[in-house]
């Protein structure tokens, strides 16, 4: 175990040894610290900007109680809790609102489940899960996710002691925007975009595939029809907004059943365009993937591509790899029916 200090809590007379919820005025730098050096081996570009949000918002002082409310990021840290020994920040749990689609009950995010290598192995982390769960009942919320690194066996068992149940490993992949396009691959597929009419088969193609009792489309997706059906409204948000979703897809040239669909989502928010593979498992799944990650890696081959698949289909993964693309991190979802 490498030995690092502590992060000292900032000056504050009240403060008391023991769990406590988080202070914003006084806990954000020395969280920042803390989630910095907890989580340092594993952290993402994401996590990174959210250690400097942090930071930045630690200087806002009494602004924080407006802030809170508006910023998705001080909500999340606002609602959890801290642990406090020898007068040094030494653990965290932060909890989010899912933001479920309607309909399918209040769900709630637990995030950033750290003890600081120091003071592990002393119940900490079980009594921050512990709060946490409270504070969701007590909102009467009905279901507490998470995401656990897939070799961190320790912080596995902890879930499962208080209940949690795996859903479906994920791994996340990244494919660099100067990786050098691909040759063309010779298929008989005709690749064309979804039809606003044909939502219903692809949300059928989707129960098949990414059911909810197996994590549904990913990570804050469950499987709701609002991410097939898009209403009119919806599409002119998403203009104004300059977010984009495109939808390349497959059908069986005898059946014209609907067998695989590649969705490619874009922001301004973000430089990279996030993908998402959904394919049917028959004897053509692997041609399927192939024929769709050829024609985007050669359209957008400037683009940094990121891919979420499920982690049991060595076949796609192993053509994701001689894409050139490399793993960014491998993930158990789990979930929690309270």
């Amino acid at each position: 175990m490498t030995s690092v200090g502590a992060t000292p809590i900032l000056s504050d007379s009240s403060a008391e040894d023991g769990l406590r919820p988080v202070n914003l005025r006084t806990d954000l730098r020395p969280l920042a610290d803390l989630i910095e050096i907890v989580f340092s081996d594993s952290m993402d570009e994401g996590g990174r900007a959210a250690i400097r949000e942090m930071r930045y918002l630690s200087h806002m002082g009494y602004g924080l109680n407006l802030i809170s409310r508006l910023n998705d990021l001080a909500l999340g840290i606002s609602l959890g809790y801290v642990y406090v020994t020898d007068g040094k920040l030494v653990g965290n749990v932060s909890i989010y609102p899912a933001g479920y689609p309607k309909g399918l009950g209040s769900a709630w995010i637990i995030a950033n489940v750290g003890v600081h290598p120091d003071y592990q192995r002393r119940g900490i982390a079980y009594q921050l899960m512990e709060a946490s769960l409270n504070m969701i009942r007590e909102r009467r919320g009905k279901q507490a996710i998470l995401q656990v690194n897939y070799d961190n066996i320790a912080a596995q068992r902890l879930y499962e002691g208080l209940g949690f149940m795996y859903e479906r490993a994920w791994r996340t992949w990244r494919r660099s925007s100067f990786a050098k396009p691909p040759l063309a691959t010779p298929h008989n597929f005709h690749i064309t975009r979804l039809r606003a009419s044909e939502w219903q088969s692809e949300f059928e193609l989707a129960q098949r595939v990414r059911p909810n009792n197996r994590g549904g489309l990913g990570w804050l997706m469950p499987l709701h029809k609002s991410y097939f059906y898009v209403p009119w409204w919806k599409k002119i948000v998403d203009v104004f907004s300059m977010n984009s979703t495109e939808k390349l897809i497959i059908r069986d040239n005898a059946t014209e059943e609907l067998m695989a669909s590649y969705w490619l989502d874009s922001s301004m928010s973000t430089t990279s365009l996030r993908t998402r593979l959904l394919i049917n498992s028959d004897g053509n799944h692997v041609a399927y993937a192939d024929a769709l990650l050829n024609n985007v890696l050669r359209r957008f081959s400037r683009s940094t591509i990121l891919v979420e698949h499920p982690r049991e289909d060595d076949a796609v993964n192993e053509l994701l790899t001689n894409y050139q693309f490399k793993i960014k991190r491998d993930l158990w979802h789990m979930r929690l029916n309270l």
